[in-house]
């Protein structure tokens, strides 16, 4: 995966957005009009941390594979391979999901 080969710097978390749903439970094909707009990702590389003006180093609050909220805006979108991925400093995250 060309993902595994970008190690994101200082405290940047790069995110794999979950994507919507695009059928039902039954398999009926959804419109565009009705698909939720998903603010959710999975946490696929995080960079190790960013450092204080002493040279302490700050670790990032995530580690791989974590489903986390996302807002609404924001980030760097980057496109690996075919693959859309996102860049997010680790401060922008709202939160993490438990499964």
């Amino acid at each position: 995966m060309a993902a595994r080969r970008l190690i994101p710097l200082l405290d940047r978390v790069l995110i794999d957005k979950v994507q919507a749903a695009t059928k039902s439970a039954g398999g009926v094909l959804l419109p565009e009009s009705a698909l939720q707009k998903v603010n959710e990702g999975r946490v696929i590389a995080v960079g190790p941390g960013r450092r204080t003006k002493e040279g302490e180093l700050l670790p990032v609050s995530v580690k791989e594979g974590d489903r986390v909220l996302l807002p609404e805006y924001g980030g760097s979108q980057i496109k690996l391979g075919d693959k859309e991925l996102y860049l997010y400093r680790d401060e922008e995250l709202l939160g993490i999901l438990k499964e």
